[in-house]
């Protein structure tokens, strides 16, 4: 008996006059999946909850801005046709978005939010790093709920049944397709369990555990991106653009993660700082010169050495 996975009949329901989309309805699990990982991780390495707070609030809606816009940037065609309403690349509620945008623009607000409270950037990068992957692997489904994004024709037990007017132009007569969502979840939720892993054996820190992420999740895309049918500039032959994206994040991620390892080794010891506390050598002076038996304000001894663009030097972290 053949076994192929069904896709669903619907991709949304009403509430009224509300249309309630289930894509949108994972994405917003992966989010708080992400939120939940990211934050537990975050106050083990000693970090406060407002803290990370703060930062996502910037990070998502700018992170959603770039998904749009790489979408957008990728499929100037569907927008900027003669005949298309150029607004409609706006019409992000009419579907249309990319996780390497997400990552991008919301990398970049992230930094910049953390740079602003005294936040190492690159901490935050790692607690967080996990959880964007599971958050991923459940952003996936929606893909499934859309039929769509899905790869080659084949009849495979696992094979993904396509409805006829899913099906893309030129394999209508074929019914079951590579499940590429599938694959990316599956392979998204063994990054997140890798990178735990990795970060618990070998106390990754000062940005290995994102690097790490960012080389397997390009490396998985690879494969995904390679089978699927969906519209892609072709690049270098036979190569997709977005798999020739793949190759380079993965490529960039190895390169991040080995030179972490050559040049910032261990894991921070202070993940925030208090910019009012004293520089840790008039910290050190302090403590030279007081009075025998009157204690003082300590900083880490390893504080001004792990200092950083992202960790601002000589400061004590500030109480949790």
């Amino acid at each position: 008996m053949t076994l192929f996975i069904p896709s669903p009949s619907i991709s949304s329901f009403q509430i009224g006059p509300l249309t309630i989309h289930i894509y949108a309805l994972c994405l917003i699990a992966g989010i708080i999946a992400a939120w939940t990982i990211g934050l537990r991780r975050w106050r083990a390495r000693g970090g406060r909850t407002e803290s990370f707070e703060t930062v996502l609030i910037w990070t998502i809606p700018l992170g959603v801005v770039g998904a749009r816009f790489y979408h957008v940037m990728t499929h100037l065609g569907d927008y900027f046709a003669p005949g298309i309403n150029p607004w409609s690349a706006l019409f992000i509620w009419e579907g249309g978005i990319a996780i390497y945008g997400a990552v991008g623009f919301g990398a970049l607000a992230c930094w910049w939010r953390c740079r602003r409270q005294q936040i190492s950037f690159a901490a935050f990068a790692d607690s967080l790093a996990p959880g964007i992957a599971v958050g991923q692997a459940l952003g996936r489904f929606g893909n499934w709920f859309n039929q769509e994004l899905y790869g080659q024709p084949t009849t495979l037990p696992w094979g993904l049944e396509i409805d006829p007017a899913h099906r893309a132009p030129g394999f209508e007569q074929y019914a079951t397709f590579h499940p590429t969502f599938a694959y990316e979840s599956i392979w998204n939720v063994l990054v997140a369990l890798v990178t735990i892993w990795a970060d618990r054996r070998f106390r990754l820190g000062r940005g290995k555990v994102f690097a790490l992420y960012i080389a397997l999740y390009g490396f998985g895309r690879i494969f995904t991106e390679h089978i699927r049918l969906d519209y892609s500039y072709s690049v270098f032959g036979p190569i997709r653009f977005n798999e020739a994206v793949a190759m380079l994040i993965c490529l960039a991620g190895i390169v991040a993660f080995v030179l972490l390892a050559r040049f910032r080794p261990g894991r921070e010891d202070v993940v925030e700082f208090d910019p009012d506390a004293p520089p840790a050598s008039e910290a050190k002076d302090a403590r030279d010169t007081a009075p025998a038996g009157e204690e003082t304000a300590t900083v880490p001894s390893d504080a001004s050495a792990d200092a950083s663009p992202d960790d601002p030097g000589g400061a004590r972290p500030t109480p949790s």
